[in-house]
């Protein structure tokens, strides 16, 4: 099977078996109380995950408890190999490729009158009066204190209230109970909140779709943020480009809202303008493992009525841990497309690549490989990482290398932070930024210079070579050697 063919979860995941390594199934019985993530943890979670934990295959659990119907998959996107992969795109230059597809989007189109929704073969609906989303959806919880079951590869899509503007953007959502969930929307910083916002001023309920289980495609296009993704675009355009056709879109059958055609599973409902809930019932006073690697506190946040739930026959539920490699591809690759197009537009040429480092989640850390080709272009790394803070605000630290480090080998980056830098001269903070509220250390009671939590010193660690100096720091050159003439001692 060619990747050109992968148009949904299932279809990704039958590329995947074609893969060696890259795909594994159990039909042992899986609790989803903390058992799928506590297997998958050792498996392939990586991330900012509690060692120990590797880089491993995606992997689908046939037998759930309570949830005979149903599958779990989980790690589709916790491999960049992976990723690279299902998209069909280069590997070492993923976030670069992506950044192309904006000069080529294609944008969701509503399927074929009378053609055959995949998502709304099984309906069930809210007045039904067995309805219980927790029997419905087998949501993990990621830990045992888990606050209750998260979906954490729902995809919401909404648009705003005179109907001018849409938006899709993951979010983590809580079953806490047989009809309502909760939505946390990190403030200030998503669209989705933007229109909810003006729901809110208005007094009205927002209609709001959850598509679960999704062409990879999809869930990488969705992790683009401002000043890349302005106001009212819709990042539905960018999958589009990557498969060079559009994502299908239907009429949800309870609310005014649109859903992805081919989702595993839809949920429908409305966005309380006035109702909100602490997202913990299960009264452990936390959330959820967050993509930092800490387990959050619960927050209050608004709460969705849910109206009805389609899916398909035998639904596959695509579930993430938090702090899972997973995020990292999902929040970083775009990361480093935003960045590498924004500096490339403003100093061509001299940008090399962009990695959204795993120690910061896919947001935090970004290293920039830089070439300085003339005595002109020195100075201009830092312009760079200024620029980078500029593509990706929640980005908190930049760490500048020169084109013969391999900025994914944090060996070799550490390699350059300890022979190329001096701390008195080659940090450079900027504080007083807002930066990301998950963080734990942006918050007064750690530094007394931090006015609100959120707020954060961002810095840049320059360890690139003073171009004066670049022909005192040349590495050792070995022999380049006859590769065909070694082929099997370099494949074994």
């Amino acid at each position: 099977m060619a990747n050109n063919e992968i148009h949904d979860l299932r279809s990704a995941l039958d590329f995947l078996k074609t893969m060696p390594g890259q795909y594994l199934e159990t039909d042992t019985e899986v609790d989803p109380k903390a058992e799928v993530s506590g297997v998958y943890r050792h498996v392939g979670s990586g991330g900012t995950v509690m060692r120990p934990t590797k880089e491993g295959p995606a992997m689908v659990f046939n037998n759930v408890k309570g949830h005979p119907d149903a599958k779990v998959a989980i790690g589709l996107l916790a491999s960049r190999k992976r990723v690279a992969a299902m998209l069909g795109l280069e590997e070492e230059h993923l976030g670069l490729e992506m950044g192309k597809m904006f000069d080529n989007l294609v944008a969701p189109e509503m399927i074929e009158d009378g053609k055959h929704v995949d998502c709304q073969e099984v309906v069930y609906k809210a007045d039904d009066p067995d309805f219980d989303l927790h029997k419905l959806i087998p949501a993990p919880t990621n830990t045992p204190v888990d606050g209750g079951p998260y979906i954490t590869m729902g995809l919401a899509m909404g648009n705003d209230p005179d109907n001018t503007m849409s938006d899709v953007t993951i979010h983590r959502f809580a079953i806490v109970d047989k009809t309502k969930l909760t939505m946390f929307i990190t403030p200030g910083s998503r669209h989705l909140g933007h229109f909810f916002d003006m729901y809110k001023e208005r007094g009205e309920d927002m209609p709001i779709s959850i598509q679960i289980g999704l062409d990879p495609a999809v869930y990488m296009g969705c992790g683009f943020e401002a000043p890349t993704t302005p106001l009212g675009f819709n990042e539905l355009q960018i999958a589009g480009a990557v498969r060079n056709k559009p994502v299908e879109l239907a009429n949800c059958l309870t609310i005014d809202q649109k859903c992805i055609a081919n989702a595993e599973y839809v949920i429908e409902g409305y966005l309380s303008a006035t109702e909100m809930v602490n997202e913990d019932t299960a009264g452990y006073g936390f959330a959820m493992p967050e993509f930092p690697g800490y387990t959050g506190g619960a927050k209050v946040c608004p709460v969705i009525n849910v109206t009805a739930v389609t899916t398909r026959k035998n639904p596959i539920m695509e579930s993430c841990i938090g702090p899972s490699h997973e995020h990292v591809s999902m929040a970083g690759i775009p990361t480093e497309a935003s960045i590498f197009n924004m500096v490339n537009k403003a100093m061509p040429g001299r940008l090399l690549n962009v990695h959204a480092a795993p120690c910061g989640g896919g947001k935090f850390c970004a290293i920039l490989q830089f070439k300085k080709s003339a005595a002109s272009d020195e100075g201009r790394q830092r312009n760079a990482a200024m620029l980078a803070f500029s593509a990706f605000g929640e980005l908190k630290e930049c760490i500048l290398v020169d084109e013969d480090v391999d900025i994914f080998d944090m060996s070799d980056v550490m390699w350059a932070m300890t022979t190329r830098f001096q701390a008195d001269t080659d940090i450079i903070t900027i504080p007083g930024c807002h930066c990301h509220v998950l963080d734990p250390s942006n918050d007064n009671a750690v530094s007394g210079s931090i006015r609100e939590h959120g707020i954060a010193c961002k810095v840049i660690y320059d360890a690139t070579v003073p171009f004066a100096l670049k022909d005192r720091f040349v590495r050792s050159q070995f022999m380049e050697i006859d590769k065909e003439k070694w082929a099997a001692e370099l494949q074994a």
